[in-house]
């Protein structure tokens, strides 16, 4: 397809230089399995994969127009969003239902976070790909009543892994799978052995389909590489203040960095500024700063 042929057919209004970069990598892709494998060679390309994570159509549309080749949701965003606190609190069908607005409203391909993939891991992606996602974060965290959580035993993660591959085989889509553990984030386990434990968990995901291998609670470069050596498998890394920068994090060889819900966190804490200033001073200074104007966010949907 000549660039024309994109450029002449704009979702809404004039695209803008990012958008229209965003579209290099998505106007050929029309099927939901074809954006499932531009979403797994974006694994593997020449530049990291960086994933701006959100909860909601907005900050997808914002994400999308900004050029980043593919949207991925936030658990704990889309919890916070929904009146849940985080840890798979949120009822399988709202969290879907989510997803389902915000794949609606971009091209791009949507990775979903389903948190441990709820207690059916094969209706959990069939009723992800329904949404129209076609990846998943898969956390290996066994959720109890309440905040209670403890680390699944490996073989019952490989089997979900399985599953999850298996379900999306026969739906036609193969589901871009980020396998993730929390040891070094929870700090589970003795850390003199840490690193070799949570490499053979990782090992098992990976034979078991894993497409990537999620560690957060990493930033030391040298952990970092030790990881990309030890596994030689794409790495996504969860990044913000304190980690290295994203061409560091490239040069280390990760192949994907997340920022979770730290996007919804600075929005919380931008709406406790406006409204701290308005009831303690009546005025409305930090409303404006770096506000979109109404003809900005109405554009984002217009269609």
């Amino acid at each position: 397809m000549e660039t024309s042929d994109w450029r002449d057919c704009p979702r809404h209004g004039t695209p803008s230089q990012d958008e229209l970069r965003a579209k290099r990598y998505n106007h050929a892709v029309k099927t939901q399995a074809e954006k499932a494998e531009l979403l797994r060679k974006l694994h593997h390309g020449p530049e990291i994969l960086v994933l701006a994570n959100v909860n909601d159509c907005a900050g997808a549309r914002i994400v999308e127009e900004a050029g980043f080749p593919a949207i991925a949701t936030s658990s704990a965003g889309v919890a916070f969003s929904l009146g849940y606190a985080d840890g798979q609190r949120v009822p399988r069908e709202e969290m879907l239902a989510a997803v389902k607005r915000i794949c609606r409203c971009v091209e791009v391909p949507v990775t979903a976070d389903l948190e441990s993939g709820y207690d059916d891991a094969a209706k959990t992606t069939a009723g992800m790909i329904e949404a129209g996602a076609v990846g998943l974060n898969l956390e290996d965290v066994e959720y109890g009543p309440g905040p209670s959580e403890r680390l699944m035993e490996i073989s019952k993660q490989v089997d979900k892994i399985a599953t999850v591959r298996r379900t999306g085989d026969q739906l036609g889509v193969k589901v871009v799978i980020n396998a993730r553990t929390d040891l070094y984030l929870a700090e589970i386990g003795d850390a003199a052995t840490r690193f070799e434990k949570l490499c053979e968990r990782l090992r098992a995901y990976i034979a078991a389909g894993a497409d990537c291998v999620f560690v957060p609670g990493i930033a030391d470069e040298d952990l970092i590489r030790r990881f990309v050596q030890a596994l030689k498998f794409p790495l996504n890394i969860l990044a913000g203040p304190g980690s290295p920068a994203i061409k560091r994090l490239q040069e280390l060889g990760v192949a994907r960095v997340s920022l979770g819900s730290s996007i919804t966190k600075a929005t919380m804490g931008l709406t406790r500024r406006i409204v701290q200033e308005v009831r303690d001073k009546g005025t409305y200074e930090s409303m404006a700063q770096g506000a979109f104007t109404w003809a900005e966010a109405n554009r984002l949907f217009e269609k």
